[in-house]
């Protein structure tokens, strides 16, 4: 039988696609999808979108329509925005063009990408000819926010254009058929990238010599500062104690938890971190997700990790390497790493070359450079799991620039600056925000550069030109005094507020809710320093429901590195003086106490505070387990980790009752009598806290619900990082018939600040107030 002339039925279409479609190595798989389906055209990169013309039979087009979505490849996240019927034009084939200019607000750019198993399979092949190379990777893998310049998503337009394609390269960059096709940071040792390996002021540029020294001085128990994907890596040996004891004295990180990398092995791609650590299944399942993420795991007890890595914590933060060059490190090691940021303590991390060497020459003992330019940071995300899911502490490579869809339009291009800690900017647009990586706190003159760099580089990759300005009502921040000096409309947004916005917005909220927002300190609109409230309403109508009874600092700021002035606070507001036995524990003196004492019943220097970061610095300090911290959040870390889940215990409930302005304190005097109890051992008292903690939003939520029928509870701020209070008072909520609501996308900490002044901004027209 002679099969039928489909001819006559020969349609053509152009199609616009939008999403995140560039970087992705969406064109190959369109033009793969053509090939199948038996489509002629041509398939072209345009200003942040991606435009097809499509000619067959209207039943071709209609599959390879279909296919556009449900085939893409795995980081595509493509949107057909229009299809429009045009004339027919007889293409005899399908084809990808060079890359179009425009206009667009459609720009969608990507994350870095970890390395492939395919790409993971070239570096392990003797024969293969990037054998051994430390900047392998396909359209599926490799850098992508860290080298982009400009879209439309091109070589040239990325830090890859300094190196030229050989012809190997060049063939495999065009053939269809190759899984580099069209992959922008495409190299290999002809053409692409080296590594440097630098110490006492010799140079090594051979790769595998580079490579041999630098695991070497590993072993030998050297710190080594490398360089990768997003910046530089402070790497020693996570075995040799000694090692990571000089790390912290050289970086002058006394405490602070340091991320741990493991080599890649087994079925499971988990075999080390399981030798060392005990990951739940959702753990182990956010190890090995895109984001490559640090995850935080309990350690074992068995386990041959050097103390120091975390001391008196029972988490370590694990990640999988996710660079060509950290498999190397890794596999031929085969131990674990510490790979910390390269960083002096609070800055972005580093990724220049000459700069490293400069600000981290009294740190390392040597250097492992590349010479593909880093456009931009990008440190390691970092998530904890919470209530069943992983929770982001920390948003960068791999998760971030993030983009999220604001179910109220912004009417004006939108910058959000953050608060103070833990920055992240957010530029908002139409009914689409950005969140930057995390850029860090902005005390130092090179946080404000970057912070500076990245806005400009948001705008002018995404092409939005900012009208105005969200910034934290607190004048003293970096961001609020930068957005000030810009000339353009501003939007005060108190610090609370932006939390409370920021978890009704995630979780898209409907109606009034009662959201707590606790944290460790943030400008109030008495002037106070707010960080136990609890509000109704929804953004931009937020009502003060209810408070922590005020306390009184002792030397104001100082407070948030010395736990045991919260403590003294804590004691002298319920007219309790400190015991002899804990003034000695402290380390302070009695004239120093009683002079402390002396200004804080003048009020001088003596800020009122209602925070709960505080709460717990003051509890910590009163049981004994902290003095001094050297990171945000050591105190609560170290009270958290003594809390016995197995304990049986009774809350003490916190009292409310209305102040003069109709708000409800909740009263934490009643947790002084246990926590200076010397009887009880620090496990219970620790316990007991974390439970009272927990009923007291409880008993809040009910009160809420008797008065105002709120039934959405949700938990903001940088205290519920802390697993044990949360998931207590989570379970608490659910049980009373509450919805209860915890951040799962952006922090809940200040790097979620920026997005919750997007939402307030979304709630108010975008339009100046």
């Amino acid at each position: 039988m002679r099969e039928a002339d489909t001819s006559i039925t020969k349609v053509a279409a152009l199609i616009t696609v939008i999403g995140r479609v560039q970087g992705v190595g969406f064109r190959p798989s369109i033009y793969r999808m053509a090939l199948q389906h038996k489509i002629n055209g041509w398939v072209q990169n345009r200003q942040g979108e991606v435009v097809i013309h499509a000619e067959g039979t209207a039943e071709t087009i209609e599959y390879f329509l279909s296919s556009i979505a449900a085939d893409a490849p795995p980081f595509a996240q493509p949107e057909i925005k229009n299809i429009t019927k045009v004339d027919i034009e007889e293409y005899d084939q399908f084809t990808i063009r060079e890359s179009g200019t425009g206009v667009s607000t459609d720009i969608h750019l990507p994350p870095d990408q970890f390395t492939c198993n395919d790409c993971l399979a070239d570096l392990a092949n003797p024969s293969d000819r990037r054998f051994g190379y430390p900047f392998v990777n396909c359209t599926q893998c490799g850098p992508r926010y860290t080298i982009i310049e400009a879209l439309p998503y091109d070589r040239p337009s990325t830090s890859m254009a300094k190196f030229p394609l050989c012809l190997e390269c060049e063939t495999e960059y065009r053939n269809p058929e190759d899984r580099r096709f069209h992959a922008e940071p495409i190299a290999c040792p002809v053409c692409g990238p080296q590594i440097l390996f630098s110490k006492d002021g010799v140079l090594i540029d051979d790769n595998e010599t580079a490579l041999s020294e630098t695991i070497h001085l590993l072993e030998q128990g050297e710190i080594v500062a490398v360089k990768g994907i997003g910046g530089y890596h402070l790497l020693c040996d996570a075995y040799n104690d000694e090692a990571v004891a000089q790390l912290r004295q050289r970086k002058q990180r006394p405490d602070k938890p340091l991320a741990v990398m493991f080599p890649q092995r087994g079925e499971s791609l988990l075999d080390s971190i399981k030798e060392e650590l005990l990951p739940t299944d959702i753990e182990s399942s956010t190890l090995i997700s895109p984001e490559r993420p640090i995850v935080l795991c309990k350690k074992r007890s068995d386990g041959k990790l050097a103390p120091s890595i975390a001391p008196t914590l029972l988490e370590i933060g694990a990640m999988l390497p996710y660079s060509p060059l950290h498999h190397l490190l890794l596999s031929r090691l085969n131990r674990p790493l510490v790979a910390t940021s390269g960083n002096v303590s609070g800055e972005p991390v580093i990724t220049d070359n000459h700069e490293s060497e400069q600000r981290l020459n009294t740190i390392a003992d040597a250097f492992l450079h590349h010479n593909r330019p880093i456009l931009r940071p990008a440190d390691d995300s970092l998530y904890r799991v919470i209530h069943h899911q992983p929770r982001p502490l920390r948003l960068g490579r791999g998760a971030a620039p993030l983009e999220l869809k604001l179910n109220s339009p912004l009417q004006t291009p939108t910058l959000a600056v953050g608060g103070q800690m833990k920055n992240t900017i957010a530029i908002g647009w139409g009914d689409r925000v950005v969140i930057s990586p995390h850029i860090g706190d902005l005390e130092s003159l090179r946080s404000q550069q970057i912070f500076s760099q990245v806005i400009n580089d948001l705008q002018q990759l995404y092409q939005i030109n900012i009208e105005q300005i969200i910034c934290d009502a607190h004048s003293g921040y970096d961001s609020h005094r930068w957005a000030i000096q810009q000339g353009l409309p501003i939007t005060k947004v108190l610090h609370h507020h932006a939390h409370a916005s920021a978890l009704y917005g995630e979780e898209q909220g409907e109606g009034d809710w009662l959201i707590f927002s606790w944290d460790g300190t943030g400008m109030g609109e008495d002037k106070t320093l707010w960080g136990g409230e609890s509000f109704i309403g929804k953004p931009g109508s937020w009502r003060r429901f209810a408070s922590m009874r005020p306390f009184r600092l002792p030397g104001g700021e100082k407070a948030g590195r010395d736990p045991w002035r919260s403590a003294l606070a804590l004691l002298w507001e319920t007219e309790t003086q400190p015991n002899s036995e804990l003034i000695d524990y402290w380390g302070r003196s009695s004239e120093e106490i009683s002079l402390l004492n002396s200004a804080w019943q003048q009020g001088l220097n003596s800020p009122q505070s209602s925070a709960v970061g505080r709460l717990f610095d003051g509890a910590a300090a009163l049981i004994k387990v902290s003095i001094e911290s050297s990171y945000e959040g050591e105190a609560p870390a170290q009270l958290e980790s003594l809390v016995d889940d197995e304990l049986v215990i009774t809350p003490i409930p916190l009292p409310l009752s209305k102040d003069s302005q109709g708000i409800y304190r909740c009263d934490w005097s009643t947790l002084i009598p246990m926590l200076t109890n010397d009887e009880m051992s620090g496990s219970e008292r620790a316990t007991i806290f974390h439970q009272s903690m927990a009923e007291a939003i409880v008993s809040q939520a009910k009160l809420a619900r008797e008065q105002h029928n709120i039934k959405h509870i949700g938990l903001s701020g940088g205290v519920f990082q802390n697993r044990v209070l949360t998931e207590i008072a989570l379970k608490r909520l659910e049980a009373c018939n509450f919805t209860a609501h915890l951040f799962s996308i952006i922090p809940s900490n200040d790097g979620g600040l920026c997005y919750g002044q997007i939402i307030e901004a979304a709630a108010l027209s975008g339009d100046n107030q």
